[in-house]
C-alpha cells in the first residue's frame, strides 16, 4: 500500500456554509466587569484590497485576566455570561467589528504576566491554514511581554489597536499575503 498526500485545500471562501450559527460579535453582556470596549478593523490583502469573505475569530480573557476554559484553574472570578469567544465574517468592505471588554493581563508558559492581549484566528481564501495573531492595546506596557519581546521592534506596531475617533472604539487592520505591513502572525 502507497501513502500519498492528500492535496491541499483552503480554508475560504465557504466559511459562512454550515458556520453562521457560531458567529458571535457581542461578546460582554450586561453586568460583565470591564472597561467595554469596541474593535472594528478591515481585512485586507497584500494589494490593500478588502477581503470581503473572511472570518475572524477571537478569545480572550475577562478583565480579572481569567479564561472561561476548564485549563484555566486560578482563584480569579468568572463573570456570568461572558465565554471570551467571538467569531464574525467579513463584510463586503472587509470589516468585522466585535463589542467586548478589555481583558486583564495572563500569564506566558514561563510565568510572566503578560500585556492584556486578545488572540486572533484568522480565515480566508487562499490560505491553507488559519492564521495566529494577537491585538494589544496602545498606552499599555509592551516592554516586558514575553510574546512582543520575540517581535522586531519595527513589527510591534502591526499588533497594536489605536484609539478611533468614537469613544471605546479602538481600530486594528489586518493586513495578509506578505508584504513590508503585514500583520505579523504566529506559527503554533
Amino acid at each position: 500500500m502507497s501513502h500519498h498526500m492528500t492535496p491541499s485545500q483552503t480554508v475560504g471562501p465557504y466559511l459562512h456554509i454550515g458556520l453562521d450559527w457560531l458567529n458571535t460579535t457581542e461578546l460582554a453582556p450586561a453586568g460583565v466587569a470591564g472597561e467595554r470596549i469596541v474593535i472594528q478593523g478591515r481585512l485586507l490583502d497584500a494589494d490593500g484590497q478588502v477581503v470581503p469573505d473572511g472570518m475572524i475569530e477571537i478569545w480572550q480573557a475577562n478583565s480579572h485576566g481569567k479564561y472561561a476554559h476548564p485549563e484555566d484553574t486560578r482563584a480569579l472570578p468568572l463573570d456570568a455570561g461572558f465565554t471570551g469567544f467571538g467569531r464574525t465574517a467579513t463584510d463586503i468592505d472587509g470589516g468585522f467589528r466585535f463589542s467586548t471588554i478589555k481583558p486583564g493581563s495572563v500569564p506566558a508558559a514561563n510565568g510572566k504576566m503578560q500585556a492584556p492581549h486578545i488572540l486572533v484566528n484568522v480565515f480566508a481564501r487562499g490560505l491553507l491554514k488559519q492564521l495566529v495573531t494577537r491585538i494589544y492595546f496602545s498606552g499599555d506596557d509592551h516592554a516586558s511581554d514575553p510574546v512582543m519581546q520575540q517581535i522586531p521592534p519595527a513589527r510591534r506596531a502591526t499588533l497594536v489597536a489605536s484609539t478611533a475617533a468614537q469613544a471605546g472604539v479602538l481600530e486594528w487592520n489586518i493586513v495578509i499575503g506578505g508584504t513590508a505591513n503585514e500583520t505579523v502572525f504566529f506559527d503554533l
